[in-house]
């Protein structure tokens, strides 16, 4: 086990590179499943949850190599028909591999996902989309079996689900006829799954769009796909540089994916500068709740993309202590998430919370020094931000194990930006 021993206190400013999409990368793997050519992915994140989506290619028979950022995989020799329980357990995107093993014809038994526990997280849509293209699926088993050749069909999600999307999207491409996605999920990672399924033979229209229209295609090619930079990561740092009173410039960004995320900062009175493949946050800056029109609180929420992303939610909320002024934040997504301010409060933050979506954070508050645990992978990115913002005793937060699963290698960029902190190891109880 290991923990983050952090001092904070300390404005942070310098340069970083943002890493591969933590969400592009691990569909991207599965992806690999839907042909017998070899799928090279380039940019793709160190981090723990694309261990685990590679330990379920290599069980199911694939041959993988991994050096550096690059991943080399072949599915020409699939030979088992069950991901083992402990294997889906380590992960939200091993269902995943459902999707392309029907598209290849291959049964397949999973166990139910594992991940981040931040409220409910539906399998409904996956189920409906799998069924709807001629998938003999059990529920209860978590058993599936295709039919001959899947079998396009036009259908709307009730939920404009991001793995669904991208999990029907890579059945569907190799179904017979034309598919319709409606309602379907736009995100960052989702568009880029879809150009790399584009570069594999596939025929998809809408991209970035809520309508995926989909030609179905007898079969798919390798290819090599660079895996889009990860916005979520870039604007954890953009975040934890302005609570800290800092600067940041964050290179390898695509300004697009930030235009949404430009307006959430400009309410806490920031300023960032949107380049073609950079983001600078300007040091000097003070943050202050700028107030709606009338003098209203104004409200953080977050929604499907181009929404607020809900994995930002968390450690924009630490800036909210940090800056002067009054707001809200609206959890929609996720009736967990918002559990994680009692160790904020408990650092000293003034946070009332409302009930499990909504809080109320008053600002700017003296956080001081303390012991915490990390629960999920943004709410421990959160606390470290916090720890960065704290003053007095040093601060400890358990369980970096689980920010290691989304973030690569964050105490050498933070240690770079002139953090206080270091990784600790300790002995399991």
């Amino acid at each position: 086990m290991a923990r983050f021993v952090i001092r904070g206190g300390r404005q942070l400013a310098g340069e970083i590179t943002v890493g591969g999409n933590k969400n592009a990368a691990l569909p991207m793997i599965a992806a690999a499943l839907l042909t017998d050519e070899e799928v090279v992915l380039e940019n793709v994140p160190r981090i723990q949850d694309v261990t685990g989506m590679l330990e379920i290619l290599e069980h199911l028979g694939c041959d993988v190599a991994r050096e550096g950022s690059e991943v080399r995989i072949r599915a020409a020799n699939l030979r088992h028909d069950e991901v083992p329980r402990a294997l889906c357990g380590r992960i939200r995107t091993s269902f995943l591999v459902v999707g392309p093993l029907m598209a290849r014809g291959r049964p397949v038994r999973v166990y139910p996902p594992g991940g981040d526990v931040i409220g409910r997280r539906r399998l409904d849509a996956h189920f409906y989309g799998l069924r709807l293209l001629g998938v003999d699926v059990d529920a209860d088993d978590f058993s599936f079996r295709p039919p001959p050749r899947l079998s396009g069909k036009v259908m709307f999600f009730d939920e404009s689900s991001v793995t669904a999307t991208e999990h029907i999207l890579m059945a569907a491409v190799c179904a017979e006829g034309t598919s319709e996605i409606r309602n379907a999920a736009s995100e960052p990672h989702v568009q880029d799954l879809a150009r790399m399924l584009v570069s594999m033979g596939a025929k998809i229209e809408g991209i970035g769009t809520n309508t995926l229209v989909v030609q179905g295609v007898e079969r798919l090619g390798g290819t090599r796909h660079r895996v889009i930079s990860d916005h979520i990561e870039a604007g954890s740092y953009l975040a934890l540089a302005a609570a800290t009173g800092g600067e940041v410039t964050v290179h390898d960004t695509v300004r697009r994916d930030y235009w949404m995320i430009r307006r959430v900062f400009e309410r806490f009175g920031l300023e960032l500068e949107l380049a073609l493949h950079h983001i600078r946050l300007p040091g000097g800056q003070v943050p202050q709740v700028q107030r709606d029109l009338g003098g209203a609180i104004p409200r953080v929420d977050d929604g499907p993309w181009p929404q607020f992303p809900s994995d930002l939610m968390s450690p924009t909320l630490v800036l909210a202590t940090q800056s002067e002024g009054t707001v809200l934040f609206f959890e929609k997504m996720f009736e967990s998430r918002m559990y994680f301010v009692d160790p904020l409060i408990q650092m000293g933050a003034n946070i009332i919370v409302c009930d499990p979506h909504r809080v109320v954070v008053s600002g700017k508050t003296k956080l001081r020094g303390g012991t915490v645990r990390s629960p999920d992978i943004r709410a421990g990115m959160a606390l470290i931000v916090a720890a960065l913002c704290a003053d007095g005793e040093p601060s400890i937060v358990h369980n970096a194990h689980i920010v290691d699963r989304g973030y690569e290698a964050v105490e050498t960029k933070l240690q770079a930006l002139g953090a206080d902190i270091v990784r600790e190891a300790y002995p399991e109880r």
